[in-house]
């Protein structure tokens, strides 16, 4: 795990919902659980401050880090994506977004890109994007300060199933996402017997609940929670969920014991 996602993971699934600010040196012990040494932990800090994800101030001798309404906001985001997953019925309506973007603004169109990619949608074609789920009103909104980006948002309709699951085939890699699923569930799913029994130390739980988060939460940026009609034969990605939600929930408490010792240390 890198130094800058273990920071973000430590401030979503706990600092926040303990004021949203920590002392340095509790940061840098709990950092020390996953092998990261002091010297590496206050640059990275560092960075991300200077970056604008978190505010500093001092207390004495002690310094602080604290989240921000930017910082905030994306960990609502994430946590929205990585936690609440559409099980919706689809009414065969696609949404549909047609970007334009200057030449000499290269940088912002490779930010279009990861942004759509991001809230769902997958390129039907060259600056079309399209999403099984009305969002058009996220995207006006999540484009609104970019001048240089013009948007055509649209809801249209194919000509049958057969060509929403052609649509679907061309705009995201199922067969290697549904592969890798797999693999999250070939990793975790023995372990789920320990975790139900309360059998990790309260030390290995914050890391084992740490790595589980941190192997999982890629697949939002990659699945776009299809529905279940176009979706391939022996899909694993609902039953990779349940168990996330499962094993995340179950490694809380122990998790959160040892996190406030080291806090209150």
């Amino acid at each position: 795990m890198r130094p800058r996602s273990i920071v973000f993971d430590l401030f979503g699934d706990y600092i926040r919902y303990r004021g949203g600010a920590a002392r340095l040196r509790t940061l840098t012990a709990l950092m020390d659980c996953f092998g990261v040494g002091d010297s590496t932990v206050r640059v990275a800090v560092a960075r991300l401050r200077k970056e604008g994800w978190f505010d500093a101030h001092k207390d004495g001798r002690e310094t602080f880090y604290a989240l921000n309404s930017r910082s905030l906001q994306m960990l609502d985001e994430g946590r929205d994506r990585i936690f609440n997953r559409v099980r919706e019925q689809w009414d065969r309506q696609w949404y549909m977004v047609i970007y334009s973007v200057p030449e000499t603004e290269r940088s912002v169109r490779d930010r279009v890109r990861k942004d759509l990619a991001w809230l769902g949608f997958g390129p039907l074609a060259s600056s079309t994007y399209i999403c099984p789920h009305d969002r058009l009103q996220r995207i006006a909104e999540h484009f609104a300060d970019e001048p240089a980006v013009r948007l055509n948002l649209l809801t249209c309709q194919s000509n049958g199933l057969a060509v929403d699951r052609d649509m679907a085939a061309r705009c995201w890699d199922l067969d290697t996402l549904n592969a890798d699923y797999n693999q999250f569930l070939a990793t975790y799913e023995p372990r789920m017997v320990k975790y139900r029994h309360g059998e990790l130390r309260p030390k290995d739980a914050l890391v084992e609940r740490m790595q589980l988060t941190y192997d999982y939460r890629k697949f939002p940026f990659r699945d776009p929670d299809l529905p279940a009609e176009l979706l391939p034969e022996r899909w694993s990605g609902r039953r990779a969920h349940d168990m996330f939600i499962e094993a995340h929930d179950l490694l809380q408490q122990p998790a959160e014991e040892y996190f406030d010792e080291l806090a209150s240390a």
